[in-house]
């Protein structure tokens, strides 16, 4: 690991960037992106904003660390799917499981997916990039699932699987980025997931779950 200028950070050195990157990270979820600045990183860190720039060349480039971190981790996703049967009851099990875990990290990691989506709606290929890999990371899967039941004529051959995964999980992400707005509409969060996971079972199969 290395400073800005290129030398490599020691021991005490790595701890104190990954203290200003958690201290980024906590005051990301209660304050605006935009209103974020490098000297208030370096006090809440107990530090100061010289020391902020020997790792960081600015805000933005320690929010893209922890997104990156963020993204990197987004692999335990695939996990959810891996190997898993869409048929019978152990398909609707699946759908519940991926909805689940799919809730969860968003809901983990919120503030900092909140900037990510910010900087890739922006046009910010950096983090368009990172979106992308995290989304990839179930879309990849569900299309492979899709394909798979297509190909045993468990689903109609005129459904494109890439278009109905890339549906879904673009589904997913926009209601794992509201769940707090489905309060206001008198769905609570065990309402929630498996109506959610209804209808990803239903762009998978074509069918009802098996319950």
């Amino acid at each position: 690991m290395r400073t800005v200028d290129g030398r490599v950070a020691g021991r005490r050195g790595q701890a104190t960037r990954q203290k200003l990157l958690d201290c980024l990270s906590e005051m990301l979820s209660s304050s605006p992106y935009r209103d974020v600045k490098v000297i208030d990183v370096a006090r809440k860190a107990g530090t100061s904003p010289a020391t902020f720039y020997q790792y960081f060349p600015d805000v933005e480039g320690a929010v893209l660390e922890i997104a990156e971190q963020m993204a990197s981790e987004s692999i335990a996703l695939t996990e959810l799917l891996q190997g898993r049967s869409w048929v019978g009851k152990a398909g609707w099990q699946t759908a519940q499981e991926l909805v689940e875990g799919f809730l969860d990290f968003w809901r983990r990691n919120d503030a900092i997916l909140r900037v990510v989506d910010l900087g890739a709606a922006e046009g910010d290929k950096r983090f368009y990039k990172l979106r992308m890999k995290i989304l990839n990371s179930v879309n990849n899967s569900l299309a492979d699932s899709v394909a798979e039941l297509q190909s045993k004529g468990k689903v109609d051959k005129d459904v494109n699987p890439a278009a109905i995964a890339g549906s879904l999980v673009a589904m997913l992400a926009a209601v794992a980025s509201h769940q707090k707005g489905f309060t206001s509409w008198g769905v609570k969060q065990a309402e929630l997931k498996p109506n959610l996971a209804l209808l990803v079972h239903l762009g998978v199969t074509g069918k009802k779950p098996t319950r």
